[in-house]
């Protein structure tokens, strides 16, 4: 899939695109931590080719295609280790009895968990502050 791109901007957690069609499309930065963490200069710093946008000072490549998924913010679990990333995933697997890569998959996107299951991470989540809490 390619596209022109007329203008590239940063809001907030967002970055933007205006194609020369007019289409005015976003994704959110949550995704591209090397690019949320990019200083001005590194994110000024970019080229588009036939399938997205590459910034060769930080490695990170987003593709055109991204601009049109459903999922453009994270949600739930996803938002909640993305944008925690001192949460260690493999720790709270063990805690939860799951794998760490069903958790991981859940944290991608690439699975979604039952309410039950979610529920039950926000809440062993929520016991691991309670006890760094009271340290």
């Amino acid at each position: 899939m390619e596209i022109k791109i007329s203008k590239l901007w940063f809001e907030g957690n967002k970055i933007f695109i205006l194609t020369e069609k007019g289409e005015t499309l976003w994704q959110s930065l949550l995704w591209y931590s090397r690019l949320l963490d990019a200083t001005k200069e590194q994110r000024k710093n970019y080229r588009t080719t036939f399938s997205g946008i590459h910034w060769p000072d930080i490695d990170e490549d987003m593709s055109y295609e991204s601009f049109y998924y459903n999922n453009l913010e994270p949600e739930g679990i996803s938002r909640l280790f993305i944008t925690h990333p001192e949460l260690n995933v493999s720790a709270v697997a063990r805690r939860l009895g799951i794998q760490q890569s069903l958790l991981a998959a859940y944290i991608r996107g690439t699975k979604k968990p039952s309410i039950d299951r979610e529920n039950e991470i926000k809440v062993v989540i929520r016991q691991i502050g309670n006890e760094l809490a009271k340290l």
